[in-house]
């Protein structure tokens, strides 16, 4: 049985931004919610362009058109990736690392909806079942142990980190369709790793004049506290840099909201590097959640398989 090449994509991008995202919360107490988010972006780009270019000379294609529709894309699913990042990090200063993580994962049920919906694209019913499921357990995750009920997940979902987290997630699935729509206004016979890059690098460098742009009007002192603690912000933009081409990757490989499905396998690693490196504490009933959610992670797996 052949594994589709963007399931191990897709679980590699999980590790990189569950460890990045980690890198982000503990530069909260450094920077503001738009600096942490900005390192992501300006950091990246020397990585962005280096992976470009070897990608380029391996595969040395013949040559690559550039469309308006493609830098629309692009800068539709950067503006998008901007408000999602600053919604995420001021969810962290209202709960822990994990809640924001958990309630951003709902963008996988948000994609689903928008695809299928909206967008009228077929996903494997088993598939749809999978991304509820995995987000059910996500969302277990962040819920007082014995208030999983209706009334107790209401109290949870009104609560700051929630509708940070929520509008998060709906921001990280807006980015995720505008990004494979701008990979496929590229030329058809490009490699999809070359396609890849070339969306990350266009997408970076728009995030970073927009949201430097921005800094430099409105939060200057911010933006030098970015450059001046560079040994703690630049590690946030490798890690970006590697999780978004491994992202990036498989939008073009397969349908996002398969890619996002799979990829809540990474509220297992977010619980990890918040137990290890964020030294947060965690209760016995999180162990429903988990199951929760590798039981979904699975089930959409298998449903590709299939």
């Amino acid at each position: 049985m052949d594994v589709p090449a963007w399931i191990p994509v897709t679980l590699a991008a999980a590790v990189f931004q569950a460890w990045r995202t980690a890198l982000q919360a503990k530069l909260r107490h450094e920077l503001s919610a738009g600096g942490a988010a900005f390192v992501r972006y300006l950091y990246a780009l020397p990585l962005d362009l280096a992976m470009l270019a070897l990608a380029w000379l391996w595969f040395r294609p013949e040559g690559v058109t550039l469309t308006t529709s493609f830098w629309l894309f692009s800068l539709a699913g950067g503006i998008s990736q901007i408000f999602g990042t600053f919604f995420l990090i001021s969810a962290f200063h209202h709960r822990n690392f994990v809640v924001g993580t958990a309630y951003a994962k709902t963008e996988a049920v948000q994609l689903v909806l928008i695809s299928v919906l909206i967008v009228g694209v077929t996903l494997p019913p088993l598939a749809i079942v999978g991304a509820f499921v995995a987000v059910t357990g996500a969302i277990w995750l962040s819920i007082p142990i014995g208030q999983f009920t209706l009334r107790g997940w209401l109290h949870a979902s009104l609560q700051p980190a929630a509708l940070f987290g929520l509008a998060a997630g709906l921001g990280f699935a807006l980015t995720a369709l505008a990004l494979r729509e701008a990979s496929l206004t590229l030329n058809a016979d490009l490699p999809v790793l070359l396609k890849a890059l070339l969306v990350l690098l266009a997408t970076n460098v728009l995030q970073t004049v927009i949201q430097g742009g921005y800094m430099a009007r409105f939060e200057r002192p911010q933006l030098r506290r970015c450059l001046t603690h560079w040994r703690a912000a630049y590690p946030v933009g490798v890690l970006s840099a590697l999780g978004s081409a491994a992202w990036f990757t498989g939008f073009s490989l397969t349908q996002v909201a398969l890619v996002r499905g799979l990829g809540q396998i990474e509220i297992v690693f977010t619980l990890l590097f918040g137990h290890f490196f964020l030294k947060e504490r965690y209760r016995r009933g999180e162990a429903l959640g988990l199951i929760l959610v590798a039981t979904g992670v699975l089930t959409i797996a298998l449903a590709e398989l299939h």
